[in-house]
């Protein structure tokens, strides 16, 4: 049975943080985990082709990061929007902007996917397709384009569920379509025998089947939050709302997909005779290492509408302890994946693809990987607390550190210097950066913004 919206704040305002937080933290983290499975799946059966098709995934994925900017930055600033409105008994407002996001995504999803077709493969030659990888990756690409507006809304929805506090809800349509992916990637790609292009159709059905299943919680009335067409705003300023608080979340993935085709392409250049296996390398090392920061990210989101609903009723201590009950369990985590990968990065690297280059490439690069990986949790939620409290200037200038304003320049500087391996500790070296960077904005945050007694009303840093 559905919480009303008074029991909801009761529970969000009231719950010890510990359980409240895991309860959140659970769900969003498995969603987190579902949603990498898309692709590692993909890039798992895909590796069984051969290496150039192995490489294509990476470069498609530059592709995807791009949809997945758009479509996360709206259901991030929809998320923000709404645990805050909620937090503050402002139920219509919420639901405005809910449905708006939902609009929103739609449009943007069919605009993706027009632009996308008409430049495809000059645009996957800009991400770092080889002549040898461009056709795996243009027959992967052109049928997960087709999918965009289906990802995108699906984004909205499954944040909208989160805010609201409903993770449970919002894991039940993601690891549906996730289980479903796995079994009809094998089927497509080898029974029926569509190869690369298999890979993408599971990915897009599966995509569909998960967006079904969110659209039915949502009309069985099992969510706070009502869509009703009605409800879908006029005004500019509240698509200027959900723009601006998402931009953070644009930048960490738009800069993701400039990190990609960068990473693409020095692996490809400083991999001299052995480029598609140093793409192929790569890829599959940078998953593995997004499986572990998804599960920040998954705990972050858990965190994030705790910290947006009690801000949003005043209660700032139960902010700075969600906050550090996060980064304790993170670190946890984070630390002890670390310690699992880096002590098989040789056996993982052979899993995904039976070439000694490829897997010598990418033990390296998981070792780099694991140096830093502790680090993880606390530099994500800096960056996640001052986007779900609104902060979203500050919250751009963090979301763009790890794959921009530090990875741009290290991935231009350093393989010129160490050749491939800098290529390898690219990704590494910038999370060490933000991390560094993230310690002086956490502290400005809680002394500014954090530090009134509960109740109070809260002036601090601009917005």
């Amino acid at each position: 049975m559905a919480l009303t919206s008074i029991q909801q704040h009761k529970r969000m305002t009231e719950t010890p943080i510990p359980r409240l937080v895991a309860s959140l933290a659970i769900p969003t983290t498995v969603s987190q985990l579902i949603t990498v499975v898309y692709n590692t799946a993909d890039t798992y059966f895909v590796s069984h082709i051969d290496t150039s098709a192995s490489a294509a995934v990476g470069v498609a994925f530059a592709l995807q990061s791009i949809i997945q900017a758009f479509g996360f930055g709206i259901s991030m600033g929809c998320s923000s929007l709404v645990s805050r409105r909620l937090g503050e008994k402002k139920d219509k407002e919420a639901e405005e902007y809910a449905a708006s996001a939902v609009f929103a995504a739609i449009i943007m999803g069919f605009v993706l996917l027009i632009s996308g077709l008409s430049t495809l493969k000059p645009l996957l030659r800009l991400l770092g397709a080889t002549e040898t990888i461009l056709p795996y990756a243009a027959a992967y690409t052109r049928i997960i384009l087709i999918g965009a507006p289906i990802m995108c809304t699906s984004f909205v929805l499954n944040n909208i569920l989160k805010a609201e506090g409903e993770a449970n809800l919002s894991m039940i349509g993601l690891c549906t379509g996730g289980l479903l992916n796995v079994a009809l990637d094998p089927l497509f790609i080898n029974v029926f025998g569509l190869g690369i292009a298999g890979a993408a159709i599971a990915t897009v059905l599966s995509q569909t089947v998960s967006l079904i299943i969110l659209l039915v919680i949502f009309r069985s009335g099992r969510s706070i939050i009502k869509l009703r067409a009605k409800a879908v705003s006029r005004r500019f300023s509240t698509y200027w709302q959900l723009v601006k608080l998402g931009f953070p979340t644009i930048c960490r993935q738009g800069m993701g997909s400039v990190a990609s085709a960068l990473l693409n392409r020095g692996a490809a250049f400083w991999g001299g005779d052995f480029a598609d296996e140093a793409v192929a390398a790569v890829t599959i090392a940078n998953k593995i290492y997004m499986f572990v920061r998804s599960m920040m990210i998954g705990i972050g989101q858990g965190f994030q509408p705790v910290a947006g609903y009690n801000f949003g009723a005043r209660i700032y201590s139960r902010v700075k302890k969600a906050f550090w009950f996060s980064v304790l369990v993170g670190t946890l985590i984070s630390t002890a994946a670390s310690v699992a990968i880096g002590l098989n990065t040789h056996a993982i690297m052979h899993w995904f693809r039976d070439d000694p280059k490829v897997v010598e490439i990418g033990a390296l690069a998981l070792t780099f990987a694991c140096s830093v990986m502790p680090l993880m949790a606390y530099s994500t939620f800096v960056n996640q607390l001052y986007q779900c409290l609104g902060y979203s200037v500050c919250a751009s200038i963090l979301a763009s550190c790890r794959q921009g304003i530090f990875f741009i320049p290290i991935i231009l500087i350093l393989p010129r210097l160490i050749g491939l391996a800098g290529v390898q500790m690219a990704q590494p070296a910038a999370d060490l950066l933000t991390f560094v960077v993230s310690v002086p904005f956490q502290i400005v945050f809680f002394a500014k913004v954090l530090k009134k007694p509960d109740g109070d009303q809260q002036l601090g840093i601009s917005n």
